[in-house]
């Protein structure tokens, strides 16, 4: 039987809108495929983590209280963070841990919490804490060369800036700040962005090509997922999708 192994890191302090929700999708799309779910999770206290020992890390969201509290924790593995993503470790990062991944995050008080520096860009809040990007969001971006859209809820004050290579294109909600063309950070192997939702249960076709990466990493070759029946979930995008994007 084929495995997975998933690091689940912090759920008891990045967990907003539902994020745990993502854990719970891949573990049903895998399990429905025979395919076996490890999931281990990693919060302060813990033992310590071999990020190279998981096909897949993920990180959800927290406010600025959550992520000054473990940024000091989580910048003990930064050497060994970096190197997992060095070796195709698939890193899966929702809003609060998608800015501790990168140079900085400055808060609306003028304080500095230091990110990973994994990542080159870098994130500001505005000083006027009643602004913040917030709603129903829908990007485009390329999945193994395929065009998707992407649905999602954005809910951050932080305005993130320096963005090599953006998940997606914005089509309608404002993205990395406000206004903003482009959302999120995307190499092969790490997706970080701001769509909560959980962002997982409204993109299936985004869930299985994280799941078919880390299978093909895994066992070295070009995997062919079994199809899943997604009538509901295609129904419920459609839905969304002419809804926001025909009255914008």
């Amino acid at each position: 039987m084929k495995e997975l192994k998933i690091l689940y890191l912090y759920p008891d302090i990045l967990e907003l809108y539902g994020d745990f929700g993502n854990i719970q999708i891949l573990k049903y799309r895998l399990e429905k495929r025979g395919i076996k779910a490890i999931i281990e999770q990693y919060s302060i206290g813990d033992n310590t983590p071999n990020f190279n020992n998981y096909d897949l890390v993920f990180a959800g969201g927290g406010a600025d209280q959550e992520q000054g509290i473990l940024a000091d924790d989580l910048i003990k593995y930064k050497d060994n963070i970096k190197d997992a993503i060095n070796n195709g470790v698939f890193f899966l990062l929702i809003c609060g841990a998608y800015q501790l991944f990168g140079k900085y995050y400055k808060s609306a008080d003028g304080n500095i919490v230091p990110g990973l520096e994994v990542f080159d860009y870098y994130t500001e809040a505005i000083n006027d804490r009643k602004k913040r990007c917030i709603g129903n969001i829908i990007i485009e971006t390329s999945l193994n060369g395929k065009t998707s859209k992407i649905i999602g809820f954005e809910n951050h004050g932080g305005q993130t800036f320096n963005i090599s290579n953006p998940f997606g294109k914005v089509l309608f909600g404002n993205g990395n700040k406000f206004g903003d063309t482009e959302e999120g950070y995307f190499q092969k192997n790490v997706i970080a962005t701001y769509l909560h939702g959980p962002l997982l249960s409204k993109n299936p076709e985004l869930t299985d090509y994280i799941i078919k990466h880390c299978l093909d990493r895994k066992y070295d070759e070009d995997i062919t997922l079994e199809p899943l029946d997604d009538t509901f979930e295609e129904l419920c995008r459609n839905q969304l999708l002419n809804k926001f994007l025909n009255n914008n």
